[in-house]
């Protein structure tokens, strides 16, 4: 790493917008009920991924985190993502 940039934990969720139809979302639904788990309304399946970045801010990462997702890890017409930025550093 470069002097003044800094190891950042990221994480994006994709997931499916809400008016694209989730059929694996539907069949976990289904099992769950069948499994006893009534009250079990709606699920809706998605993507996680962790990036460690060298980034010299929080902002800088959050930039880059959401870059890489509309790049390369959400499809934008079917999905949508966030980023949470670990301030931390754990």
């Amino acid at each position: 790493m470069e002097r003044g940039t800094r190891g950042v934990k990221t994480k994006v969720f994709v997931s499916l917008k809400p008016s694209v139809f989730d059929p694996q979302g539907r069949t976990i639904v289904e099992a769950l009920r069948s499994m006893g788990y009534g009250a079990v309304r709606d699920v809706r399946q998605g993507k996680y991924f962790e990036l460690e970045l060298e980034a010299d801010s929080v902002d800088e990462a959050r930039t880059t985190a959401s870059e890489v997702a509309d790049r390369l890890l959400a499809n934008p017409v079917i999905e949508s993502y966030h980023v949470e930025v670990d301030e931390n550093g754990d």
